[in-house]
């Protein structure tokens, strides 16, 4: 077991893990549906998610979250 290996993969997790907790709290300091443009960092987060997504070859989030009746909706 290497030391400096281990130190490296728990420093990664630690930044990840600070990113999350950062991205959660702006989310809920944002009470409500805002009005206007969303920020910058929020649309960078979609562009992102959406690459990965595409990447993967997965279909896209309200794609998967839309109910059979709801897409029985958008077809007619």
């Amino acid at each position: 077991m290497d030391v400096t290996k281990v130190l490296a993969d728990l420093r990664e997790q630690r930044q990840t893990i600070e990113e999350t907790i950062m991205a959660l709290e702006r989310l809920g300091a944002s009470q409500g549906r805002r009005r206007g443009r969303p920020p910058a960092w929020m649309v960078e987060a979609r562009k992102r998610a959406q690459a990965e997504g595409a990447e993967a070859g997965t279909e896209e989030p309200g794609e998967a979250a839309m109910s059979a009746k709801g897409k029985k909706a958008v077809a007619a």
